[in-house]
């Protein structure tokens, strides 16, 4: 496994553990067969989480599965999902989705959203046939994301695209292999998470 690889794998696996949930529904995580935290007082410590707790927990996991953005570009967007019409948990879901890393991982170019965030960072991700390499930038709807050349042949992209675990879902449209137009932004619902987000404990969190 090259450096990087292993990387990846020990940090996606590091807040897995932290949180003690298998948060991208892989098949390796650490924590699939435990509900409850490290531990040997890890199943009694579960039942007894504060408001505070929760609504914490309910954060972290949403900044975690995004890569663990930082807190600094995660309260951006909440500020700003409060400032939108509309329910503001839906309202940060539907931000955090149109992240371009994000929609990179959704279409299956990266088997990882740690992946998804190389393939921006390194140019090999295009929006509307120009190159990005911003993974926090806003995508819009009928923006058309694609697969650099260099890409289509990276074992990494091939890896991702047949990854049995998970779907491209509703919102993204593929064209071919390497190329897909994000269609409208989803609600809650529609977002094909393994594991319950509760935006709502996160609007109580930073409301407090």
């Amino acid at each position: 496994m090259a450096k990087s690889d292993h990387k990846r794998h020990s940090s996606k696996h590091k807040i897995d553990r932290r949180l003690g949930v298998n948060l991208w529904g892989r098949p390796k995580s650490p924590v699939n067969s435990r509900e409850y935290g490290p531990g040997q007082h890890g199943q009694r410590r579960k039942s007894k989480m504060s408001d505070f707790g929760l609504q914490l927990r309910a954060k972290q996991k949403l900044k975690g599965y995004y890569g663990d953005i930082t807190e600094k570009q995660f309260k951006k967007n909440y500020v700003e999902a409060a400032r939108m019409k509309g329910d503001t948990g839906q309202n940060l879901i539907g931000l955090l989705e149109r992240r371009l890393d994000a929609l990179v991982y959704r279409a299956k170019f990266a088997p990882t959203i740690f992946a998804a965030r190389q393939l921006v960072n390194h140019g090999h991700i295009t929006v509307n046939g120009g190159k990005c390499n911003i993974p926090s930038r806003r995508v819009v709807v009928g923006d058309v994301i694609g697969l650099g050349a260099k890409a289509k042949d990276m074992a990494l992209v091939i890896e991702a695209q047949s990854l049995p675990e998970r779907d491209i879902p509703d919102y993204v449209a593929p064209d071919g292999t390497d190329k897909v137009t994000f269609t409208r932004v989803p609600k809650l619902d529609e977002v094909p998470y393994p594991v319950t987000m509760e935006p709502n404990l996160i609007v109580e969190f930073y409301s407090r």
